[in-house]
């Protein structure tokens, strides 16, 4: 699913939000093939929450989840620039701030129900409500 927005003047870079989780796989996918298309920079963004974070977890651990969701890449994409950024607060408000500043958003989906509603998670569907730029909500299932 994508929805189209202005951006900011000047473009931006597609901001990527990794989770991790295996649904996340398909969005870093695209995010990374829309780069070498189109060219610009991927900023990816893991949002952190210290407060619901589990025990032991700590910045230095989501920046580590980020270079191992990316891993490999670089060798596929080497003309894609990537720059990675630990967000701290509330994922939905987190991504909507940094959507300010990018081109598109590309953000995964786990795609567990029947009607689109219930097809996207909270994150998802908050981007593609209050997002202020371009959003793709990239389908977990194959």
């Amino acid at each position: 699913m994508w929805v189209v927005r202005e951006g900011p003047a000047g473009g931006g870079p597609i901001a990527l939000a990794v989770d991790g989780s295996p649904a996340g796989e398909k969005a870093i996918e695209f995010a990374f093939a829309e780069a070498a298309l189109h060219g610009g920079e991927i900023l990816a963004v893991h949002a952190w929450r210290p407060d619901y974070a589990p025990p032991g977890a700590s910045p230095e651990s989501a920046e580590r989840l980020l270079a191992q969701a990316l891993a490999g890449r670089a060798e596929r994409y080497p003309d894609v620039r990537v720059r990675h950024e630990v967000l701290s607060g509330e994922p939905r408000e987190a991504l909507i701030e940094t959507s300010r500043t990018t081109r598109l958003m590309v953000v995964g989906s786990r795609g567990r129900g029947g009607f689109t509603g219930l097809l996207l998670g909270s994150v998802s569907q908050a981007l593609l409500h209050h997002g202020h730029c371009s959003v793709t909500v990239v389908g977990g299932k194959a």
